[in-house]
């Protein structure tokens, strides 16, 4: 996407992974900064790797777990190398003007740092442009999900590797399930009535919403037969090739979120207006709804779901093929002309081995790139847990896929929410695919 329109998307991108705190903004107070709104770490000895990511490195003392676990697999790379990786980070004083993915590309494209913590659109537009290094040579490559193979492969090249897995479900209060009789959606046909039930017993608004998160429910609905009918990569390259049409795969994941609306299971107006968690949150936590959605780590967090006064379960969003687990991701590439190129290799082997993913995941309780490192999960996540095991999902986010997906899904949402007919979004579909 070009121009403002684009300029929302990578804002959107960011602000959703900004909210799972995988791009938390760094906390000031890092000496000398550019009017790009970089900050750069203190110099580091003479062999280093230079990173750029979204903060700096953590305080003995830090409180955000997944810096921390980062932090760790840093360390082990530095001692086990006798190198140090130098933080080159972001802050968001000046955002406004420039996000994170904006100077993401102008560092990359300029040959500024070696390694980058990228969002899933810079990860498809620097790969199309060649600035990323193929990764699938790496030995950490050979211990793969399928699933992030496929997220972060542009033109046949593995370009990313993410140090989680971020899986998107349905939050249910299981009691409130329980009260009414009711059994646990799988289908969108399961769900309505569900919502009927509690509709009709006084619950004003069943779904708890906000203006980032609603694509998911578009999402397993698009691409459920898309990602497990096997026939995955015919499909993708017609839609690349403009044989087959976005707004096709789209269009009954919308007509279902306008049913809805139009139900009042969903309050349209509200949900433009909320931030992912905070807006929702308290009438979930508080019982007077009783569905949200949110990321894996939501529920493992005190500050998100991590300590509700009812039985949590989180399970997939309906579709035809049951419950589906929505997944993006984040990833770490390596600029393509990166100067301390081998180092930089070295780095992300070790940070991405299966001994650095194990501690990374046990630290987080997170689902692991890893097909070898499992981990201990609440059970609250055990419904969502196995179909990822299964190997049923689908992507919020391909870097295969012409168009951009997380970002434009959302947006085309919003224009939903906003009284958009169906019809009106479906062409805003086919507009960018045009494009």
């Amino acid at each position: 996407m070009k121009g403002k329109k684009g300029g929302k998307i990578r804002k959107a991108l960011f602000a959703f992974l900004a909210g799972m705190g995988i791009l938390s903004i760094a906390a000031c107070g890092n000496k000398g900064s550019s009017k790009n709104g970089v900050i750069i770490s203190e110099k580091g000895e003479d062999k280093v790797v230079n990173l750029f990511g979204p903060m700096e490195k953590s305080s003995p003392d830090a409180k955000n777990i997944s810096r921390t676990a980062f932090d760790l697999t840093v360390g082990m790379a530095e001692e086990r190398l006798g190198l140090t990786v130098e933080y080159r980070t972001y802050t968001a004083e000046n955002y406004q003007e420039k996000t994170y993915d904006d100077v993401t590309l102008d560092r990359v494209r300029n040959g500024m740092d070696d390694l980058y913590l990228l969002n899933p659109d810079t990860i498809q537009v620097l790969g199309e442009e060649g600035k990323l290094l193929d990764l699938s040579e790496l030995d950490c490559a050979k211990n793969l999900r399928e699933v992030v193979k496929i997220a972060n492969t542009v033109d046949g090249k593995l370009v990313a590797i993410p140090q989680e897995v971020v899986v998107h479900g349905l939050f249910v209060n299981k009691d409130m399930f329980d009260q009414y009789g009711l059994k646990l959606p799988e289908t969108p046909e399961d769900l309505l009535e569900c919502c009927r039930v509690f509709k009709e017993n006084g619950i004003e608004t069943p779904i708890g919403a906000n203006r980032w998160w609603l694509e998911n429910f578009v999402f397993a609905q698009a691409y459920a037969d898309l990602y497990n009918g096997g026939n995955t990569e015919a499909e993708i390259e017609a839609l690349n090739s403009g044989e087959s049409k976005y707004s096709d795969y789209m269009r009954p994941g919308f007509e279902f979120l306008q049913e809805l609306i139009d139900k009042g299971y969903i309050d349209a107006k509200t949900a433009y207006t909320y931030e992912a968690i905070e807006g929702e949150g308290p009438d979930f936590l508080a019982q007077k709804t009783p569905i949200v959605m949110a990321y894996w780590s939501a529920a493992n967090a005190e500050t998100a779901y991590g300590k509700p006064d009812f039985e949590l379960q989180v399970i997939g969003f309906p579709s035809s093929r049951g419950p589906m687990p929505v997944v993006s991701m984040t990833g770490y590439g390596i600029n393509a002309e990166a100067e301390h190129l081998e180092d930089t290799k070295n780095v992300l082997e070790i940070i991405l081995s299966d001994e650095a993913l194990q501690l990374y995941a046990e630290t987080n309780n997170v689902i692991s790139p890893s097909k070898n490192v499992e981990v201990e999960y609440i059970p609250a996540l055990q419904p969502l847990k196995e179909r990822i095991e299964e190997n049923v999902y689908v992507l919020g986010s391909n870097a295969g896929m012409k168009v951009e997906q997380w970002g434009n899904t959302c947006l085309i949402v919003r224009m939903l929410l906003n009284g958009s007919t169906v019809d009106e979004c479906m062409a805003e579909f086919d507009r960018l695919q045009e494009e």
